[in-house]
């Protein structure tokens, strides 16, 4: 069975959208609660719940995330910059599993995998710290092999390929095949080096056919088309409609 981490930045999205200057983020008028969402998520099959506190803070805020730890009853996956004051934070925060990603205040979303090989010390230590203190750490990357041979080496019990390209490639079939091949032969050398396979980003319930085949998988992180299947079918039918279509 491939686990479902779902991501629900852009439920606080929509929030801080019209109350990013309330003075508090759930509670009154202030809607929606990304809180609740993760519970409903949770009880229709989600395996862990995943938020990235970006630094400029646009979507989840540190409530959400303390309010989060306090009261989900799976895992808590916190995407996080490789910067001592994130790292600083999980360490308070504790949760199951760090996820470290690249972060730009300029992109929309996460553009890219992190660059470990250029970043080599501040990774180590991040990821030192995190296995110092109970911690499992991820590395959101490419599948590049010097990228993956790196990330073990440092000692990080997990990666996360990036699938964007893969996604962002998924209607032009030369490009969509070339894309897949690279992801298919990074999760195979990654399993080879040790390492527990996750994938993420842009999967969603069409690509989601092709993605399921990548081998060695053991989690995905999938955020924005749930959340936006839920504006339609509720939460809770999205989250089983993509599990069934993660585990036929």
């Amino acid at each position: 069975m491939i686990l479902l981490g779902l991501n629900i930045d852009h439920a606080a999205t929509l929030r801080q959208a019209r109350y990013r200057h309330a003075a508090s983020t759930t509670g009154g008028f202030v809607e929606p609660d990304p809180v609740t969402l993760a519970i409903l998520a949770e009880r229709a099959g989600a395996d862990g719940i995943t938020v990235h506190l970006r630094d400029d803070r646009r979507h989840i805020q540190e409530r959400d995330v303390w309010r989060l730890r306090e009261t989900i009853a799976t895992r808590l996956n916190l995407e996080m910059a490789c910067t001592p004051a994130m790292t600083e934070f999980a360490l308070k925060l504790k949760p199951e599993h760090v996820c470290i990603v690249p972060e730009n205040r300029e992109e929309v979303t996460t553009e890219g995998g992190l660059d470990v090989i250029g970043n080599r010390d501040r990774v180590r230590a991040c990821v030192e710290a995190m296995n110092a203190a109970g911690i499992k750490a991820s590395l959101f990357i490419d599948p590049d092999a010097p990228q993956i041979e790196l990330s073990a080496k440092l000692g990080a019990p997990f990666i996360e390929l990036h699938t964007g390209a893969y996604a962002n490639a998924y209607f032009d079939n030369a490009r969509r095949a070339a894309e897949f091949k690279r992801l298919r032969a990074g999760a195979t050398l990654a399993h080879d080096c040790g390492l527990t396979v996750n994938a993420g980003h842009g999967i969603n319930y069409v690509n989601i056919a092709e993605v399921r085949t990548l081998p060695h998988l053991y989690e995905m992180n999938i955020g924005h088309s749930i959340i936006s299947r839920a504006l339609f079918t509720g939460i809770e039918e999205a989250v089983r409609e993509m599990k069934a279509r993660m585990n036929e």
